[in-house]
């Protein structure tokens, strides 16, 4: 594989953001031999470890490894979800940074194409293994495997069954239902909006643009200010306005009121069964397809890659190996919640009676995409950044709906042109 120049945009961070990265990553890079026996100690970076509902979990998962080798060992570097992508991102570009990374796919995609990320096609065999399809050809570019799946996650509506015995099935009942539950201190709905939290912004949006027909291109061109686009931001806007949202509330807040029966309705991702389910084990919640116009919805791809710059190449691929041996494979499922893994599993019949509402998440497998922008993956980051600048200045009133995603349209084309 020809190795691609590392973009300027990655090499060229500010120097707050690489002495945040430090301290956060500090011990990340590899460690052999030593007092240790020839050990290697490798680093497994990932926002969900510090996940309260599912990160304790996934320690005593990399425990089960460490338990299970005699020659590696690996440890959980967790990064504030916010921050993640440019502070892995800038470690990596300066040849620094974790041996192991479980990227969100605009980052992944940023990652890949700048060569920061070690092919896998010499050091994993996945031909042994039964994987999905659908979500597993977005980490191979070019014929080359630059990730395996680590949780693949499908975006529905959740709801709390006390305030709702029966969910929306139209967009029209769901602004209805968002209204008619907002009084006091608890609101039909929550969705991120604002610049701070850009990255959930985008995951967010995602949802309403291909609910309502729209898409970020057409593989070849910036489709940003398209009709459809249009039409569904507007009814993320139209939301927003109409007050049924904890406004200002980080994604943080507003799913601990969630969790607290003071939001009713909330877009997100089977990930979010477990961290519900953590902070509150009594609450009645249920889920549901996205009730808007188009069955398409957003999916979180997170891949686990591993860096170019690591010196265990072969140690974070052992780690790699062991996370999908079947045994494995199903653990990692039961800790992530309503996700698929990497590979095809059976839901137990166990968890099924616990979570009845699995297949719900199953069967929007095929109907789901990743949070990139098709044609122009590797610039994703720039594009959303872009958009989610503008967007939230339509919501605050500074412009109208339209004039922003024009203005969108024209700032990213010069950006990827």
């Amino acid at each position: 594989m020809k190795k691609r120049r590392v973009r300027r945009s990655m090499m060229a961070a500010t120097t707050t953001i690489i002495g945040v990265a430090s301290i956060l990553l500090a011990g990340c890079t590899a460690d052999s031999g030593g007092d240790d026996g020839g050990v290697a100690k490798i680093s497994f970076a990932a926002s969900t470890f510090g996940d309260p509902g599912r990160g304790p979990l996934l320690n005593q998962w990399l425990e089960e490894f460490n338990k299970s080798q005699s020659k590696v060992q690996v440890s959980a570097a967790a990064v504030p979800y916010p921050t993640f992508g440019q502070t892995v991102l800038t470690q990596m570009g300066s040849g620094q940074g974790p041996d192991l990374i479980r990227f969100d796919m605009p980052e992944f995609e940023a990652a890949s194409d700048a060569g920061l990320i070690a092919p896998l096609d010499d050091l994993v065999d996945v031909s042994k293994y039964t994987l999905l399809k659908q979500p597993d050809q977005f980490v191979v570019h070019d014929g080359v495997r630059h990730g395996v799946i680590f949780e693949a996650s499908n975006y529905a509506m959740f709801y709390n069954a006390d305030l709702i015995p029966k969910p929306p099935t139209t967009y029209e009942q769901f602004v209805e239902t968002a209204k008619s539950l907002t009084k006091g201190d608890v609101f039909g709905l929550a969705f991120r909006q604002t610049e701070a939290e850009e990255a959930g912004v985008w995951q967010d949006i995602f949802n309403y643009v291909y609910g309502f027909g729209g898409k970020w291109s057409d593989g070849k061109t910036l489709t940003i200010n398209s009709p459809d686009n249009l039409k569904g931001l507007q009814a993320y806007k139209d939301l927003y306005d109409a007050k049924v949202i904890p406004k200002g509330a980080d994604a943080a807040t507003f799913r601990r009121m969630f969790a607290e029966g003071k939001v009713g309705m909330e877009l997100n991702n089977g990930g979010y069964v477990t961290a519900t389910r953590g902070q509150n084990a009594k609450l009645n919640f249920n889920v549901a397809p996205i009730p808007f116009p188009v069955r398409t919805q957003g999916a979180i791809l997170a891949p686990v890659v591993i860096n170019e710059a690591s010196e265990e190449k072969e140690a974070a691929a052992t780690f790699i190996r062991w996370t999908l041996e079947p045994a494995n494979q199903v653990k990692l499922q039961e800790i992530l919640g309503a996700s698929s893994v990497a590979t095809v599993t059976q839901r137990s019949a166990e968890s099924l009676k616990k979570t009845p509402f699995l297949p719900v998440f199953d069967g929007l497998t095929e109907s789901s995409l990743p949070q990139i922008v098709l044609g122009f993956e590797a610039k994703t980051p720039d594009i959303r950044k872009v958009v989610v600048q503008n967007v939230v200045a339509a919501l605050q009133g500074q412009v109208d709906l339209k004039t922003a995603l024009d203005r969108a349209q024209q700032q990213a084309t010069e950006l990827v042109g």
